[in-house]
């Protein structure tokens, strides 16, 4: 096992060496000067100049690059320019958040999403297998931010039965203390129910957004891969030999089905990191997404290059579990490197 984790983790590092790279690269080349645009609409090209140097930005780009790598093998992120704080303490501040709402969507959307896609399999061609087919049609077409601001018209301004898109709390909550940074554990752990019933209630309209959004292809993938299996010879054997509905749909079908959706579950969770940032921004959620999304937008490089360094970390590791989840699921799957 511990061979597998190392063999894995040394074919990630020129991935990660790449995005470093190209991260690097595609910041540079940004429409915007950073050093006009910190230094004021009014300040004059010597003062200009001052703050270039300041940044660094008046050196060569192989320069700023060997700063950079530098500084990143020191564990320094870099410091953002908008906030006058550490990359890296913004990106612990802000990563619970994000990962609570995905994590919570990636939940939801499992248990919806597998019974739907079995119940469809198993009664091909009836109300359940089309309505599975709407859904995920649904799913794969609406862009998640139309979803978003079509949940918040409908659920917030005209029903009125959802709390404001402002964020993980109320304006008239205060957080509760922090030992993990999720919100909803954070509240139990302290006993605090307003508070809980109080995050709760902001999670709901971002986690049910996610939730449309990455069900699809995880019930499409469910479905398709037990009709697969549900016709080959060993389930015909089992029916034959007088057992069960559900002990043959559950314990030889679906397990057998189950490698593919395992293999769709880490791509949707990548597609989640990337859809987080624009639901971020829909419910002024403060999580690493809408960080990312207003550096951006003032040429702040340190915090989108921490960003997209954060998020390839975190793919490569999902990747990694992934492959340890097939060996745990079919031991006759081997991991090769």
């Amino acid at each position: 096992m511990l061979q597998i984790v190392a063999r894995r983790l040394m074919v990630a590092i020129p991935s990660l060496i790449g995005v470093v790279i190209v991260t690097f690269l595609l910041t540079r080349v940004l429409p915007g000067d950073t050093a006009s645009y910190f230094a004021g609409p009014a300040a004059t090209p010597a003062a200009i100049a001052e703050v270039k140097k300041q940044l660094g930005l008046d050196r060569s780009l192989p320069e700023q690059f060997v700063s950079y790598v530098v500084a990143l093998g020191q564990g320094d992120l870099g410091t953002s320019l908008s906030t006058g704080r550490p990359v890296s303490t913004e990106l612990k501040a802000r990563l619970p958040a994000s990962a609570e709402l995905t994590l919570l969507a990636l939940l939801l959307s499992l248990t919806i999403a597998i019974p739907l896609g079995i119940m469809a399999a198993v009664r091909q061609d009836s109300w359940v297998d089309h309505l599975c087919r709407i859904v995920t049609t649904a799913g794969v077409s609406l862009p998640v931010f139309f979803t978003g601001l079509l949940f918040v018209y409908a659920f917030y301004f005209l029903l009125g039965w959802s709390p404001a898109p402002l964020g993980r709390l109320d304006v008239f909550f205060s957080p509760p203390p922090e030992r993990t940074g999720f919100y909803l554990i954070d509240s139990l752990l302290a006993r605090d129910g307003e508070t809980f019933r109080a995050a709760l209630a902001q999670l709901i309209l971002p986690t049910v957004t996610l939730a449309v959004f990455s069900l699809a292809p995880i019930a499409r993938i469910t479905r398709a891969s037990m009709l697969s299996v549900l016709s080959s010879d060993f389930v015909r054997t089992a029916r034959a030999s007088g057992l069960s509905g559900p002990t043959v749909v559950m314990t030889y079908a679906f397990r057998n089905a189950l490698l593919p959706v395992v293999t769709t579950l880490g791509m949707v969770f990548s597609f989640l990191l990337g859809a987080n940032v624009l639901v971020e921004k829909v419910f002024a959620w403060p999580g690493v997404g809408s960080y990312a999304v207003e550096a951006l937008l003032v040429s702040d490089f340190a915090p989108v290059q921490g960003f997209v360094l954060a998020m390839a970390i975190l793919y490569v590791l999902i990747n990694l579990m992934i492959d340890l989840l097939y060996g745990l699921i079919d031991p006759r799957v081997k991991v090769e490197g």
